[in-house]
């Protein structure tokens, strides 16, 4: 059985030298990156960090992505100036750090941000996209927020039981075969509960030969056993969001 008690296997990732198309704001207490697409739009996409934190270059990068692709991206520190993990921490401490940094507990941020994307980005129809951690707090916000159109879970832990199927926007699931947090006997049951119970459109998507990680944190570039399966992950997300958002 996996889970949460085991850590992250991947390391940073090597996109570490990208700089980013948006900016950091202040939204009350929550800092934020922003990037906005060349032409106004009505449609924005809330991003939720892995837990390297916000300011992970390979995070903006997909921010700066869905911006390329006419959305407003913004993706906030949930960690709250408190320090996200490091590669070179002890994992031995691991539980320890992720102690006070619950993905289910982001509803008051979540609200400040909504509340920001409406009154000064003109933003209609949100979405949310997540990545690890992120990819939690992604299926928490979507049983939550009605209002939000669409979320796409980047191989987030899969959490059983009641109260977990009953999505309120079509999400897309994406997992990765050899994820040695999640097994794929959990991504299985998942996808089975979500069939009975889920009122919604849904996918799980396994990418073959993948590990946590790679859509976000591996550089398509430099890594060409995996590039097909890298593109194939973004365009999904991108097809997802344009279909619902």
């Amino acid at each position: 059985m996996a889970n949460e008690a085991n850590p992250c296997p991947c390391d940073i990732g090597d996109r570490i030298e990208y700089g980013g198309l948006g900016k950091e704001i202040q939204i009350e207490h929550v800092q934020a990156y922003i990037t906005k697409p060349s032409a106004d739009t009505e449609k924005a996409v809330i991003v939720i960090q892995d837990i390297f934190g916000f300011q992970l270059p390979n995070t903006r990068y997909m921010v700066d992505i869905l911006a390329v692709n006419g959305y407003t991206a913004i993706c906030p520190d949930f960690y709250l100036g408190k320090e996200p993990w490091k590669p070179t921490n002890d994992w031995s401490q691991f539980e320890k750090w992720r102690a006070d940094k619950d993905p289910t507990k982001i509803n008051k941020e979540v609200d400040v941000v909504l509340k920001f994307l409406k009154d000064h980005c003109n933003a209609k129809r949100i979405a949310v996209i997540g990545f690890c951690w992120g990819g939690v707090a992604t299926h928490h916000l979507i049983l939550q927020y009605p209002e939000l159109k669409a979320g796409v879970s980047h191989y987030g832990i899969v959490r059983e039981g009641e109260g977990r199927y009953d999505l309120k926007s079509p999400t897309l699931f994406i997992f990765a075969e050899n994820d040695q947090v999640i097994p794929l006997d959990q991504v299985a049951s998942l996808e089975e509960n979500l069939k009975q119970k889920c009122p919604v459109d849904f996918i799980v998507k396994v990418f073959p030969g993948q590990t946590h990680g790679f859509a976000h944190r591996k550089r398509e570039d430099i890594n060409p056993q995996d590039k097909p399966f890298i593109e194939e992950a973004r365009t999904d997300m991108i097809n997802w969001l344009n279909k619902y958002v």
